[in-house]
């Protein structure tokens, strides 16, 4: 195979700008110079790497799992020339995406916890979508995903390409505000129908309370008076009184421990999950490597929250 690193810096262009005319601009070539580097890298490989049928255009799936491997070779040259000309990579900082819940709430604490075993860790946090988050890891575009974990509702990754940890668990509950004597103003246990706060179609924490509803009579007595992605989003309106809605618990522990938010019903109606930490096992980036080769060695009590 004779390859040209320059290919694969064009393959990594063009997977950024979706257009041939844009990443030959972006590249110093005319588009035809370009195209035909595409071409040479795609017989190189010996697989079709770019959908031209479509606008803009898009990847194939070799071409997916390509473009990590493309982003992992020429980020390690980059890196290895950055080392030889006395450039130090020691404080680089990991690029985490998580889902908002886990960044606002859980990351905090979990990465001041995590410091403290393993010494001074930089990081950036870009909060997102767990849908969004899945695809920037894919992509090799983040060293690690933050994200929640439902074995009935959950993405579909593949274990040896997308190894993880579990670092915590967490219960989705419903929750309401009280009334004045103390109890919540949307019961689960009654007949009434309740307005009800949703996660979107599209939004992870939705389908595992889709699962838990899915053959009960509950569903009927639910009446959707707003929708978001985000919990904190639902908070933000539960706190308001506009209605129920399941909410991660670590989200909520100071206002249940004061009383201002109480159950909407019994522990039967709670959601378990599992929140794990992902990686991309074909980006070889030095701090990833060894932070996880550390994480292998922390007990599990001391990793999880």
């Amino acid at each position: 195979m004779n390859l040209e690193t320059k290919w694969l810096e064009d393959f990594v262009a063009l997977s950024n700008t979706r257009s041939f005319s844009a990443s030959a601009r972006q590249r110093h070539v005319t588009q035809p110079a370009f195209s035909r580097r595409i071409r040479s890298l795609e017989q190189a490989v010996g697989v079709t790497l770019v959908d031209r049928s479509t606008t803009p255009i898009d990847l194939t799936p070799q071409g997916q799992l390509f473009l990590v491997t493309a982003r992992n070779v020429v980020e390690q040259l980059n890196e290895s020339l950055g080392h030889l000309r006395g450039l130090s990579m020691a404080n680089e900082a990991l690029d985490i995406v998580a889902a908002h819940s886990l960044a606002l709430s859980f990351f905090p604490p979990w990465i001041s916890r995590l410091q403290k075993g393993l010494g001074e860790l930089p990081t950036r946090l870009i909060a997102m979508n767990v849908g969004e988050a899945i695809h920037v890891l894919r992509e090799g575009n983040c060293d690690l995903m933050l994200a929640y974990y439902d074995p009935y509702a959950s993405m579909q990754l593949d274990a040896e390409v997308f190894p993880s940890f579990s670092i915590g668990s967490v219960k989705m509950i419903p929750v309401c505000l009280p009334d004045e004597q103390g109890k919540p103003m949307f019961s689960l246990e009654g007949s009434d129908p309740l307005p009800y706060l949703a996660y979107t179609q599209g939004a992870f924490l939705g389908r595992s309370v889709r699962m838990l509803l899915k053959n009960d009579p509950l569903r009927m007595r639910l009446r959707t008076v707003y929708e978001t992605a985000m919990a904190e989003g639902l908070k933000g309106m539960m706190m308001q009184g506009v209605g129920m809605a399941w909410i991660p618990d670590f989200c909520l522990r100071q206002e249940l421990n004061e009383g201002r938010v109480v159950r909407a019903g019994g522990e039967n109606w709670d959601v378990p999950l599992e929140i794990r930490l992902y990686r991309c096992s074909l980006v070889h980036k030095p701090g990833v490597e060894k932070l996880w080769r550390q994480m292998m060695k922390l007990p599990r009590d001391f990793l999880e929250a």
